[in-house]
């Protein structure tokens, strides 16, 4: 997820602070998501994909049924 999350956040154009504050965490959770050292919690997964303009099965690298 740490790659896609930083690829899915630069084709935005946006910064790490852009993408906190849409999600309504701090900068450096950002980044140690972008780094795989911690993982998200459902919420921000969510959070995440909608600031991004994606699915949590993007972000996640997995398939979408149907």
């Amino acid at each position: 997820m740490a790659n896609r999350l930083r690829k899915f956040r630069k084709n935005q154009g946006m910064t790490q602070v852009q993408l906190a504050e849409l999600v309504g965490c701090g900068q450096g959770l950002i980044s140690f998501y972008e780094r795989g050292e911690r993982h998200p919690t459902v919420h921000i997964a969510i959070r995440l994909a909608r600031a991004l303009d994606t699915t949590v099965e993007a972000l996640f690298g997995g398939e979408v049924d149907g």
